[in-house]
Parts: C-alpha cells; sequence; structure tokens
C-alpha cells in the first residue's frame, strides 16, 4: 500500500507546481471521497480545502449528507451544499433517452457544480476515484472521472478502506457499503457482481499478466477483462486523429 506520507507529499507538490493553493472536493458521505479530504487537509491545509455536498432529491440517502458533513466537520473543512435535482430535470432533450444516459447526468450536473466552484474560488478539482474503479470503468466519463487531479488513482479498493482506518476517517463511513447512489438502493457490490476484496484480487491477476487472459480463467474473471477493455475510453486521454 502507498504510504500516506508519500500521497500527501505529491499531492503537495502537484499543487506547488501548479501555483495553486486550493482545491474543492464533490463530498458524497462515501469512504473515497472522505479519504480523499483527508488527504488533500494533510497536503494542503483545511483552511485551502472546500467540499460540496450535491445530493440528489429521491435518490441520495439522508445518512450521506449527515456523513458528508460529519467528515468535513472532523477535518475542519468547511462545505457548500447544493441540491442538483432541478437541474437535472430542467435539461429536456428532444431524442430519445435511456436508463444509462439519465443515471449519468447526475455525476455530470456535480462535475459542473465542482469546476463552477474551482473556477470562482482559484481552485483546483480533486477526483475520488480509486484505482480500481478507474480500471473498471466504474464511473462516469466527464462526471466523477473528471477532475484536475485523482487523488486515490494509485489505490486499490481494498487499500482505500486499510488508509481511511489509518487517517482516522470515521468508522461508520469506513464499514459503508459502498454505492454510487445513481439509484435508490443501488450498491458496487451488486452492479459488479462481486465485494472489492475479490474484484482487486482478480484485477491485480489480470495487471500481472499484462492485461491477457492467465490459464485457467474462470468465467467471471473473463467478464471483468471484457469490462475494462469495454470501458478503457473512459479514462484514455483526448485522442487526436
Amino acid at each position: 500500500m502507498p504510504n500516506s506520507q508519500t500521497l500527501i507529499s505529491n499531492l503537495k507538490k502537484f499543487f506547488a507546481e501548479r501555483n495553486f493553493t486550493r482545491a474543492v472536493i464533490g463530498l458524497s458521505g462515501g469512504v473515497d471521497s472522505s479519504l480523499a479530504l483527508a488527504l488533500a487537509v494533510h497536503a494542503l491545509g483545511s483552511e485551502n480545502i472546500f467540499g460540496l455536498i450535491l445530493p440528489q432529491k429521491n435518490v441520495s440517502s439522508s445518512k450521506s449528507k449527515i456523513l458528508a458533513k460529519k467528515v468535513a466537520k472532523k477535518f475542519g473543512v468547511r462545505t457548500f451544499e447544493f441540491e442538483i435535482s432541478k437541474v437535472i430535470n430542467s435539461l429536456k432533450f428532444p431524442w430519445e433517452v435511456n436508463e444509462l444516459a439519465e443515471m449519468n447526468l447526475a455525476p455530470r450536473v456535480r462535475m459542473i457544480a465542482l469546476f463552477h466552484f474551482a473556477n470562482s474560488k482559484n481552485a483546483l478539482v480533486l477526483g475520488t476515484s480509486n484505482r480500481s474503479e478507474i480500471l473498471l470503468g466504474y464511473g462516469t466519463k466527464f462526471g466523477d472521472f473528471a477532475a484536475d487531479v485523482e487523488v486515490l488513482g494509485n489505490l486499490w479498493k481494498t487499500e482505500v478502506f486499510a488508509l481511511a482506518k489509518k487517517l482516522k476517517v470515521p468508522r461508520e463511513i469506513v464499514a459503508r457499503t459502498p454505492t454510487a447512489e445513481l439509484l435508490p438502493n443501488q450498491t458496487d457490490e451488486s452492479e459488479l457482481g462481486a465485494n472489492y476484496k475479490k474484484l482487486d484480487t482478480i484485477l491485480r491477476k489480470l495487471e500481472a499478466n499484462n492485461f491477457g487472459l492467465p490459464k485457467n480463467s474462470t468465467e467471471f474473471e473473463k467478464e471483468i477483462l471484457a469490462r475494462v477493455f469495454t470501458n478503457r475510453h473512459k479514462i484514455e486521454p483526448l485522442q487526436f486523429l
């Protein structure tokens, strides 16, 4: 697991090289955004970090907001809250939409808010996606995968849990069932087909094999590899032809 001091030092260096001192982060009440917040506070100071709480009516749970405020208070970070449903409901497109497109509106509206805040306060946007999510493509392109820097980008999800405990993120956040909260009662495990301990084991195995299929691969391992390749476009840099 990467050393927390190394992550903090690298984040501090990233900001110094770009002549920025302030950062904004979307707080969901989950372990990823909470750990990213803790690292940012250690790197830049709580007075330079802002947390945005961006719930969606009838989708985000009240517990998410409570935990987001709790972790912000613990690390001394000022928060702003903006309910995003009115923005989403105002978007009336003249074409037929499907459930996936509708689900992805929320993270994209949140990213509009985060970058708008960043522009207003001369800050950079901190991403909260971990290495497991990034490889699986478990996120929204130009939504939660949009950021100036991915603070947890080199951490497997299982490492996120361990480091969050070390940096004293509230226990109830660390123990909480991971969810993207794009639908009511949604969980990562139900969508991905396994818990992160199993997924990280498979992803590490695939990575060690240069993302080729190891011998005697299970059907689920093949499904995970297919997901990695199918979603690769979400994290590739802009393509120029």
